[in-house]
Parts: C-alpha cells; structure tokens; sequence
C-alpha cells in the first residue's frame, strides 16, 4: 500500500497489541501524530529492510506494516524521534540509529504526547520494549522524574519548571511546539 487520501493509515486497517490499547488507543495516537505535522503512511515493499517490530521511520516519514501487531505507543515513540529531528534532518530522517540522547528525547516526547491522548504509562511504557526497563521509566515518569525533558527544552519545545515558574508558562510535560 502506497499513502494516499484514500488510502492514508486508519487504525481500522492495522493489527493492534490489545494489551497496549488496542485499535482504540492507535486511532488517537495516529490522529495526535496527523494533528502535529508528522506523517504517518504505509511500509512498501523497498522499506522492509527498515522494519522494526512493524514501523520504520524513512524519508522523515513513520511508515507502518499493516500485518504486523504494533504497540499504539510505539507511534508515540517513533514519533518522538521524527519530532526531535532538526528541521533540515527530518525530511531525510531514517532509518534511526542508536544514539542515547535522541532517545531521551523520544522518551520524553512520547510521554508528553501520551498525555494528549489519554495513555497510561502502563501502555506508553510497555513490556515488549524498553530493554526491560518499562518499570523503571513507568516510576521514573510517574514521580516527575522526566528523562529526555531537559533536552527538549534545549531545544525550546518545552520549558523546566524553574524557567516555566520564571516566566509564568507551563511546564514539561507541556510542550511549548511539537516539533523541533
């Protein structure tokens, strides 16, 4: 499948981990993602190589493989990748690789995104990812301990609570712009 109007990514159209949301939770992540500017389209058959347990980022692009069960907040997280990119990076974006700032940044992205969309932790952090460090993130951001935050806010997508309480803005997780 090629993106298209007619053909753009629904989560009706897509395999889904119910235990990390399901369909319902997909549909939310997948319109949050439209709503910020990031785009979303069908994995084709060149990008396979690039396809990690159903999603590849390529062309700056979050690419999904409809027959492959995916995790909702995976969206988030690869998302967060592409979000974090700088501007004249993004367009080029992909495939990702390991570098421990970057996915810092995604953490903290996704989980500023996941309180957009209503997921909890126990979902954006699950156990099928995360190198069995789910539990640890899931204290870590439930305790206001947010790795990746600052940054973020180096980058002027969101503010610390010491420059938020200075010049009367919210805080992370609070995004003063999605995109970097």
């Amino acid at each position: 499948m090629s993106g298209s109007a007619s053909t753009r990514v629904t989560a009706e159209k897509c395999l889904w981990r119910e235990e990390g949301g399901g369909a319902e939770a997909a549909a939310r992540c997948l319109a949050f993602l439209e709503e910020v500017g990031i785009e979303v389209d069908w994995i084709g058959p060149d990008d396979e190589a690039q396809l990690l347990d159903g999603l590849a980022i390529i062309g700056g692009r979050l690419l999904v493989d409809p027959e492959t069960p995916i995790w909702p907040s995976d969206l988030l997280h690869e998302g967060g990748h592409i979000a974090a990119a700088a501007p004249e990076d993004r367009p080029t974006l992909g495939p990702i690789e390991a570098d421990p700032t970057d996915e810092m940044m995604a953490i903290a992205w996704s989980f500023a995104a996941s309180r957009q969309v209503g997921m909890p932790l126990k979902h954006l952090f699950h156990s099928g990812g995360y190198r069995d460090d789910s539990a640890k993130l899931i204290q870590s951001f439930a305790t206001g301990h947010y790795i990746g935050a600052p940054m973020l806010g180096y980058y002027g997508m969101c503010a610390d609570m010491q420059t938020a309480m200075a010049q009367g803005t919210a805080s992370f997780p609070n995004m003063i712009r999605w995109l970097r």
